[in-house]
């Protein structure tokens, strides 16, 4: 694991005997939600989730050490809107979480609704994921966002420290383009479907976003229990790269995935601050979120 993660950790580290096995990455509560669905026998859908719970939480997605205590503690929820025989329409809502040095606060890296999710399942048969293969749809999306969350909890902790996680989802989306019934993947289709995520965060205009990402949570959230006011002046510092990424990429999905993520704790963190720093995010923000002006209005108080 990298040097930030480790030292994020110590205490932790410090407990776990030598001897301990090594955990697996994800933390993950996996739920299947049916209620559009009409009929009293929903078995299929508690053996899907069932499924999807054991396929995520046992397999080893990384190289890194983790002990029990370090898993990445994310949720992921399937709802489903149509089901026919083996065949379903669903969307996905993933949510993942990273904590904050030395306090009991947790704050979300990614939290995002995909709502392009056709897939095939049998009851009781096997999910599998093999790297340089994919089996279903379903597998590869849920792996997808397995490699994201990784990579944006590994953005945090070191600048860039999640490269490899997005190459590998970038991976997925390049072998997934090749089946022509599989949607959510192919390029121009939408911009805020997979293929656009991966671009966005793989291509050299996204290096400033990913710095700042570092600069938030590292040396912003983190070091804000040792000194608060240090903490909100470099977090607030690490923002104005959002502008950057406006002005590059007026449409970039990044923007609304910080939105989505991160807006309401940046308005509580603006709310601490003096009413010179209040109006200058204001403003910024303002610029980049012009329809999330009710929820900005707390900064002029």
């Amino acid at each position: 694991m990298n040097g930030f993660r480790i030292l994020l950790h110590t205490t932790l580290l410090a407990m776990a005997t030598a001897f301990a096995a090594q955990a697996q990455e994800m933390n993950a509560r996996i739920t299947v939600n049916s209620d559009k669905i009409q009929g009293t026998n929903k078995q299929v859908f508690t053996s899907l989730q069932t499924a999807l719970t054991e396929f995520v939480n046992s397999r080893k997605w990384t190289d890194a050490i983790f002990v029990a205590n370090e898993r990445i503690d994310c949720t992921m929820t399937l709802i489903i809107n149509e089901h026919t025989d083996n065949n379903f329409k669903a969307e996905i809502q993933v949510q993942a979480r990273r904590p904050v040095y030395n306090s009991g606060y947790a704050t979300t890296t990614l939290n995002f609704q995909d709502r392009q999710l056709d897939f095939e399942y049998v009851e009781f048969s096997p999910l599998e994921y093999t790297n340089n293969t994919l089996e279903s749809n379903l597998t590869a999306t849920v792996v997808y966002y397995i490699y994201l969350m990784l990579g944006f909890d590994f953005d945090s902790f070191s600048p860039k420290g999640g490269t490899a996680f997005f190459q590998q989802a970038q991976q997925i989306v390049n072998l997934a383009q090749s089946q022509p019934t599989w949607n959510g993947w192919k390029a121009f289709d939408s911009d805020r479907n997979r293929h656009a995520i991966v671009t966005a965060l793989t291509e050299n205009t996204s290096d400033a976003f990913r710095e700042m990402w570092y600069s938030y949570h590292r040396k912003g959230l983190d070091e804000m229990a040792a000194n608060s006011d240090r903490g909100r002046t470099n977090l607030l510092e690490a923002l104005p790269a959002l502008e950057q990424l406006k002005n590059s990429r007026p449409t970039s999905v990044l923007l609304q995935i910080f939105a989505d993520s991160k807006l309401d704790e940046v308005i509580a963190i603006y709310s601490k601050a003096n009413m010179q720093e209040k109006q200058s995010g204001l403003k910024m923000l303002s610029n980049l979120y012009p329809t999330a002006s009710a929820r900005l209005e707390a900064l002029n108080k």
